[in-house]
């Protein structure tokens, strides 16, 4: 019945029943008065019956086909994000549930498959407010990792030596460049150039996004206490 006014599961956190908390099967009866509400950010509603399960310990995304900056926005800041935009929708959906990764699109319908667990509906239509967006969400500050996978293919990054990818360097690079990383998937080499400021304001903007990244009380993801400011 709450799909059938347009809000996916996978956006409710919590159903209130005539002032109680109630899970999915609750039967709806006539007269029943029914709130519907998404997560919370700063009010804690452990007592009741949270009808969202929780994020998966390890963070994966697969995202749809409108959402192919996102998916790289992400990449930079570590996340295994896969991304395909000849991907069907039930194919996106069996790769959320198979891999435990939380689907991302703009697609409503798309989260009100059955089947699907972890699904994200994202809200802006600006890549870079997206990964905010996401970010923020999902409170995914602590487990930001950037520059460590490639944005065109998903692979992990390695470093490489100078003298193993030389020949396929620009020769400006070469004489000024000592640093260097690879692909592992699609051999792509990645280096310190002229954007990098620019992604390394971007990781910045998105890891403040998070309320919780720098705050010394908040246990991280692998449930270590940390201080988040020397992230």
């Amino acid at each position: 019945m709450i799909e059938a006014c347009g809000v996916p599961h996978t956006e409710i956190d919590l159903i209130i029943a005539n002032g109680r908390s109630v899970a999915f099967d609750y039967r709806v009866e006539p007269g029943d008065r029914i709130g519907v509400f998404p997560a919370f950010a700063s009010l804690d509603v452990t007592p009741t019956t949270k009808v969202r399960p929780e994020q998966p310990k390890v963070t994966r995304f697969v995202a749809d086909c409108h959402l192919g900056r996102l998916a790289r926005f992400l990449r930079l800041l570590g996340f295994d994000t896969r991304y395909d935009p000849t991907w069907s929708d039930h194919r996106l959906v069996r790769i959320s549930t198979r891999d435990e990764r939380t689907l991302l699109t703009r697609d409503v319908g798309l989260l009100k498959h059955g089947s699907l667990i972890h699904g994200c509906f994202v809200r802006a239509t600006d890549p870079r407010e997206q990964v905010i967006e996401v970010v923020r969400r999902l409170r995914l500050g602590r487990r930001i990792a950037p520059f460590m996978r490639c944005m065109v293919c998903n692979g992990v990054l390695s470093p490489v030596a100078k003298d193993e990818i030389a020949g396929h360097l620009p020769a400006q690079t070469r004489r000024t460049v000592d640093e260097f990383a690879r692909c592992a998937a699609c051999d792509k080499i990645y280096w310190k150039g002229a954007h990098y400021p620019e992604l390394c304001r971007i990781v910045a903007v998105a890891r403040q996004a998070d309320p919780t990244w720098d705050d010394p009380a908040v246990d991280d993801p692998n449930g270590a206490r940390i201080d988040g400011r020397r992230a």
